[in-house]
């Protein structure tokens, strides 16, 4: 009989396609398929030609770009030298994940399934077009799609006789198995994240303990926002960076957080653990070391300040012994029910942490080795550099805006890592904060005499003032920024810093402060007053930059 292996894998920008990629490991798990899940550069795309059956998931970010974990698979699939028939005995279905308010909605996935089928792959189905900006989100599309595409596998592939199809109120075993340290090796986890000796460059994988140099607010303490120049010292890191290229740093939830967590899941944060696969095959998870503390686990690994997933409450459904909480989880789970998950989780941007405390008689019954099933782990942020190397050698620096705002909740919103970076004070000890650098979106003009004019409204001047200063150190002039902010005595970031530029003739700088008169001003009208010097600059072949 032929084997029934399927392999899912997922592009994934900001985890939803990884979640829907797991959502069908599940269902595949319940028909009885062998079942891998990878993200696309994990996996060896030299293999591709030996595979039978294969379901793509794949988000579009920005302007029709792959997830940055589809990349180097982007790059091989669409090599000229490929042979067309090379994939001519794969099955395979495309998912797409996109939002249509986007020119380029789901471009990544209809070009996908576009050469799959031109290197002879065969499609079990149309290419799905999940969209965000359906009344009940992507599921719309993915529900009926999943439906249809389990049909064709089984035509395929039937189960083999006396099995039947796992039931869905039947639990299914848990990624890893939890198996704790005896008490008398009890350590708390200090030193788990200690600045490592450089092996390669900084990745996600092996990011680099760098010390905060300094966190400085740069508003009025009268400003309604709280925004921040923070500087890193990234001294034998082998970190090298130009103008535009972004810092990725991997935040950590607040003791306050964990420790809730920890109550009302019933654990001992201190209790040392190792994890072990269920199924051969499956790797460790990423940056957690072994053994680990529950401490370390739900600080640096589990994102409990992110918005719950569908498959979150599916999950959670499991370990209900309370009725009506059982019945409120598993309409959170049904199709009809995503329009009142909206509400509750989606709208008021309502924590897992938070969802957790609403349940809490099914919380405190969770088994801990479902904590990885059920909470993914804590994604990095990107933050535009705001410096250059040539002005600070072996120094970051990055201008960030403090998240907090208030929806129908009591309590506010606060972004997880601009929050944990403003609470860290690096003149009371050494303050480690694990980062990598990635390479950016904006390109800067080789050729000096290239003029380049600069919009950059708030903190979307940081890359700017990277380039510009980088741009300066190497002699350059022809610099145009437009810079707008609300008041000129509240928010106009490194104002000193502009105006000693302009002073030594290195800087064109134009400024919009919008409440600072009755009538409101924005860079767009002063750029339209500055039209001639715009042309002017055009002319000579400038290039334009906008960042927000």
């Amino acid at each position: 009989m032929v084997e029934r292996k399927l392999l899912i894998l997922f592009g994934s920008q900001t985890g939803t396609a990884q979640d829907t990629a797991d959502r069908i490991g599940r269902e595949a798990k319940r028909r009885h398929f062998q079942c891998r899940v990878e993200a696309l550069d994990s996996y060896d795309v030299a293999n591709l030609i030996n595979e039978l059956l294969v379901v793509f998931v794949c988000a579009t970010t920005g302007q029709g770009d792959p997830p940055d974990n589809m990349k180097m698979f982007w790059r091989f699939l669409f090599r000229k030298n490929l042979p067309p028939g090379s994939l001519c005995q794969l099955d395979y279905a495309v998912l797409g994940l996109g939002d249509s308010s986007y020119p380029k909605f789901n471009f990544v996935a209809k070009k996908l399934h576009k050469r799959v089928l031109q290197l002879g792959g065969n499609p079990l189905l149309p290419v799905a077009l999940g969209d965000d900006q359906h009344d009940l989100g992507p599921d719309a599309v993915v529900d009926p799609w999943l439906l249809a595409l389990w049909d064709k596998i089984l035509a395929l592939y039937p189960l083999a006789p006396g099995l039947e199809i796992i039931s869905p109120d039947v639990r299914l075993p848990p990624k890893y198995t939890l198996h704790y340290l005896a008490e008398d090796s009890l350590h708390p986890d200090d030193g788990l994240l200690q600045p490592a000796a450089p092996r390669a460059v900084p990745s996600d994988l092996h990011p680099f303990a760098a010390q905060m140099v300094s966190n400085q607010r740069v508003t009025a303490e009268s400003h309604f926002q709280d925004v921040r120049l923070i500087e890193f010292d990234v001294t034998g890191s082998g970190i090298t960076f130009s103008a535009g290229d972004v810092v990725m740093i991997q935040p950590q939830n607040c003791p306050e957080d964990v420790q809730q967590f920890c109550q009302l899941l019933r654990l001992d944060p201190d209790r040392r653990f190792v994890l072990k696969p269920t199924e051969p095959g499956t790797s460790h998870p990423a940056l957690l070391p072994q053994p680990c503390t529950i401490r370390h686990l739900v600080t640096h690994y589990l994102d409990i300040s992110c918005v719950p997933r569908r498959s979150f409450f599916e999950l959670l459904s499991y370990f209900s012994m309370n009725e009506l909480e059982r019945e409120k989880l598993q309409e959170f789970s049904s199709a009809q029910g995503q329009e009142e998950l909206y509400s509750y989780c989606n709208r008021p941007r309502r924590t897992t942490l938070e969802a957790l405390w609403d349940f809490p008689n099914t919380t405190s019954a969770i088994p801990p080795e479902y904590l990885l099933d059920l909470i993914p782990r804590i994604r990095p942020r990107a933050f535009s550099i705001a410096s250059s190397m040539l002005a600070h050698p072996d120094r970051i620096q990055i201008l960030m805006a403090v998240v907090r705002y208030k929806t129908r909740l009591s309590r506010p919103r606060r972004g997880l890592c601009s929050t944990w970076l403003a609470s860290l004070n690096p003149e009371q000890g050494d303050v480690r904060v694990p980062l990598w650098v990635k390479k950016g979106g904006l390109k800067f003009p080789a050729d000096p005499d290239t003029p380049v004019i600069m919009i950059g409204p708030g903190t979307g001047v940081a890359p700017f003032r990277a380039a510009i200063q980088e741009r300066v150190a190497q002699g350059r002039r022809g610099n145009c920024l437009f810079f707008g902010c609300r008041q000129k005595s509240k928010d106009f970031y490194c104002q000193a810093e502009w105006e000693e530029l302009v002073m030594k003739g290195f800087l064109m700088l134009f400024t919009a402060f919008s409440r600072d008169q009755e009538e409101k001003v924005y860079v767009q009208q002063r750029i339209r007053e500055n039209r001639r010097l715009v042309w002017e600059l055009l002319s000579r072949s400038a290039h334009v930059y906008l960042a927000g």
